[in-house]
């Protein structure tokens, strides 16, 4: 920023034109360099507070356009408004002097009102350009302090992701009479997809599919909500669970679950968000199935001639309205069925001709990976929605659950 009067170089060879300039500018509060010779003026013009030069054209060895051509080859901070002080009118000339790096000229013999109104607009000039230095240096600063937090906000959403995928705690689990594996992709560092299971009794585990609404940190906090209360082992941590008289603990039936989240959600949380979910207790021994859909997508079951059927009622999603009614559905898992639940990041992922993968093409996914089998059938899943969508990132989150259930005869 400008500080005080502008000074002045003056740059002539003759000494009555020199302490004529000096009087005029030391009058109008200008501080002053006096120098006779070009070599003089350019070992002078190393202070660079020196912002306007006067100089005479024709000088002995060197002329006022090669002193300013060989001034602008120097290398300077801030900018200097050179004059040219000359008899030439002609404007070939006064070309040349412009083109050699001079900004404006006055005509010999100097007229104080002419000389002090150039000066002024060289000022105006000067002032802008170093306005506009300091500008670029605020941004450059604020750029820098943002690319600070940036960075820093980065390390932390790294550290979140690992964070969140700790929520999945185990990813395969074999049981005697079949096998749960599970696999989680988020959209960004941080998404808002939950999977999990967790253990009723002797018989029966409890699985799980959860996405909520949005994306980035919000959805991500909010699902850790739910894995504190769902994916927990601890039945006196797990909302789904209840202790009966005599302090055996049971689950509350799915519909009751989704209803006392959506309370939470309303009355605890207190949050915009939502989110969809599929909660299905399954017995081990029988393969009989009790499951909420509460706005998720519909789980599937692939037999093993290979149909697919689509099992739920659809229902409304968790957190979205007070007055929501959930219904509980049955089903049974024969011996070499295979469950599925899965996010909408799986059947709305679009190609780049804006096709959805849909459920017909899970279906005929699942029918082709029927023989491969926990966490790289799931692998080969991702990997096949991801050659889908021509893209090295999903649009939205992915996670699957899948059970395979053999039935009692494997115990």
């Amino acid at each position: 920023m400008q500080a005080g009067p502008a000074h002045v170089l003056v740059l002539d060879d003759s000494r009555a034109q020199r302490r004529l300039l000096a009087t005029l500018l030391r009058r109008w509060g200008h501080p002053v360099t006096v120098c006779e010779t070009p070599g003089d003026a350019l070992e002078a013009l190393t202070d660079h507070s020196i912002s306007i030069i006067l100089t005479d054209w024709m000088m002995p060895g060197m002329t006022g356009p090669e002193f300013t051509r060989a001034f602008r080859r120097t290398p300077r901070e801030g900018y200097a408004y050179v004059i040219l002080l000359t008899s030439k009118s002609e404007k070939a000339e006064i070309a040349h002097g412009l083109d050699a790096g001079a900004d404006d000229f006055v005509s010999k013999p100097v007229d104080p009102h002419e000389l002090r109104a150039r000066m002024r607009a060289g000022i105006r000039i000067i002032e802008m350009q170093r306005e506009l230095v300091w500008q670029n240096q605020r941004v450059r600063s604020t750029l820098a302090e943002i690319r600070g937090l940036y960075d820093a906000l980065d390390r932390d959403l790294l550290e979140a992701k690992r964070l969140q995928d700790t929520l999945v705690r185990e990813r395969f689990r074999q049981f005697d009479t079949g096998s749960i594996a599970l696999t989680l992709r988020s959209s960004g560092h941080v998404g808002g997809d939950l999977i999990g299971f967790f253990p009723i009794d002797a018989t029966r585990i409890g699985l799980f599919s959860l996405d909520v609404s949005g994306h980035g940190v919000t959805s991500a906090l909010l699902a850790a909500r739910m894995a504190a209360l769902l994916g927990t082992a601890a039945p006196e941590q797990n909302v789904a669970m209840v202790q009966k008289r005599g302090g055996a603990w049971d689950a509350l039936p799915p519909d009751r679950v989704a209803a006392k989240l959506n309370r939470m959600m309303f009355e605890e949380i207190e949050t915009d968000l939502y989110f969809t979910l599929a909660l299905a207790y399954l017995d081990l021994t029988t393969g009989a199935v009790q499951m909420v859909q509460a706005g998720h997508p519909h789980p599937a079951v692939l037999r093993p001639g290979g149909a697919v059927t689509w099992v739920g009622e659809g229902g409304m999603p968790i957190g979205l309205l007070e007055e929501a009614q959930f219904d509980s559905v049955t089903f049974h898992l024969e011996p070499g069925d295979r469950l599925m639940l899965y996010s909408d990041g799986i059947t709305e992922c679009e190609n780049r001709a804006g096709e959805e993968f849909g459920e017909d093409g899970l279906a005929a996914l699942l029918r082709r990976t029927a023989e491969d089998q926990g966490e790289a059938l799931l692998e080969t899943i991702v990997t096949a929605v991801q050659d889908f969508s021509g893209r090295t990132e999903f649009a939205d989150d992915v996670s699957l659950v899948a059970f395979d259930f053999t039935g009692p005869s494997a115990a």
